[in-house]
């Protein structure tokens, strides 16, 4: 039994944790924390995170990125393995995410899900073929209304995934409003949509001459999320200290 303290309990996903949590023997949420307060489940909810005493095995982030160093701190001076799957972080934030790793286990993904984390795999396997092969390289996510930052995390991890498969040699763009020109070759375009209440879709666009091939992702709901990170969860209970990512736990 994996005993969870989870931060950001009364948000989207909180609650959508929780309630897989209920159905999962393997683990047990012992506490929440939520800067509204309010307990909405059978354990207890604090305010804030360092006035939590009751033990647990792993912290699971899901709150706000403003609070992320207070969540980082807590499992640092107690030793307790995270789960930080917070988006919209500072450089600083993760740079601290990576220190906490020297003294405790940290898992930090861009995205939860099974299958983003799958599509990685992928992605680092042919990315250099095609370019190879000419084709231009584009990203094109879409979102619910709600959502602060764009392009998402999970666009500039997909990027990311293709950018070290070719040794670093992308430029992302973000914008060519202002820019009347013909795309370089080695550019990795971004274009977001903002509607409704879109889960998260992701199309990774590889577009030669001729032919298109099209790595694609829909999460048609949050729980894929929630699944990951419970999985995430039981994958760092007893962990060394270290730095982790979905990678780790798909194997």
């Amino acid at each position: 039994m994996v005993n969870i303290l989870l931060h950001g309990c009364n948000g989207r996903m909180g609650k959508m944790i929780t309630e897989l949590a209920t159905e999962d023997s393997d683990v047990r949420i012992v506490a929440g924390v939520d800067i509204a307060g309010g307990q909405l489940s059978d354990y207890l909810v604090f305010e804030k995170i360092d006035d939590c005493d009751v033990p647990a095995d792993v912290i699971i982030d899901f709150g706000n990125a403003a609070a992320v160093d207070q969540v980082v701190a807590y499992s640092k001076a107690r030793g307790i393995p995270l789960v930080e799957c917070t988006t919209g972080l500072s450089e600083a934030q993760l740079s601290g995410l990576s220190e906490a790793s020297e003294k405790t286990a940290v898992l930090k993904s861009a995205n939860m899900s099974l299958g983003i984390n799958v599509l990685q795999k992928a992605l680092s396997q042919v990315s250099k073929v095609l370019k190879d092969a000419g084709f231009d390289i584009e990203i094109v996510e879409k979102h619910h209304r709600m959502k602060l930052d764009a392009p998402s995390g999970t666009a500039i991890a997909l990027a990311d995934t293709v950018n070290e498969a070719l040794s670093g040699s992308m430029e992302y763009v973000y914008d060519r409003s202002e820019v009347r020109k013909k795309r370089d070759d080695n550019e990795i375009g971004f274009s977001a949509v903002r509607g409704g209440t879109i889960v998260g879709d992701h199309d990774v666009i590889f577009a030669g001459t001729d032919e298109v091939i099209t790595f694609s992702h829909r999460a048609y709901s949050r729980a894929v999320f929630a699944k990951g990170a419970l999985a995430a969860a039981k994958f760092m209970n007893g962990k060394k200290s270290g730095y982790y990512t979905m990678a780790d736990v798909i194997g």
